[in-house]
């Protein structure tokens, strides 16, 4: 099963920016085909910050109506899942948030890769280098 980190989300959900419309048919074809796919739920809060940020969009950030209108469409896609933490999670994230440089801002990722794991996500769509840290889970980016 393929994840989809937040930055492809922003990507395909931005019009402005140049991997728009990459990102914005890689999700059309995720949201339409049988195969599973998923979004993991952090990646949904930091999708919505992320795009109704009036620091990023200056006056075009997207309202908050509008992000959750386009998060709802992935959604409603019957081949995705919407993954989070389990049960066992603790012992999981501990093996990924102690390692030496996990730190700051790579909490988050650490989270959403044991999140990956978890669920047996074969590969996490991400344009972020940070999940190289976590060689337990293929990352690959869409726009190379």
């Amino acid at each position: 099963m393929l994840a989809v980190d937040t930055n492809v989300l922003v990507y395909a959900h931005r019009q402005e920016v140049a991997e728009h419309d990459v990102a914005r048919e890689l999700l059309r074809g995720l949201a339409e085909g049988a195969d599973p796919w998923a979004i993991p739920w952090p990646c949904v809060y930091e999708f919505h910050s992320t795009v109704t940020n009036h620091k990023i969009w200056k006056e075009r950030a997207s309202t908050p109506a509008q992000a959750w209108v386009q998060l709802t469409a992935w959604f409603d896609s019957p081949s995705n899942r919407l993954i989070g933490e389990t049960e066992d999670f603790l012992t999981l994230l501990e093996s990924f948030v102690t390692r030496q440089r996990v730190r700051g801002p790579v909490v988050h990722d650490a989270r959403v890769a044991a999140i990956c794991t978890a669920h047996g996500v074969d590969t996490l769509l991400s344009r972020d280098r940070d999940f190289s840290l976590f060689p337990e889970l293929s990352v690959k980016n869409p726009f190379v």
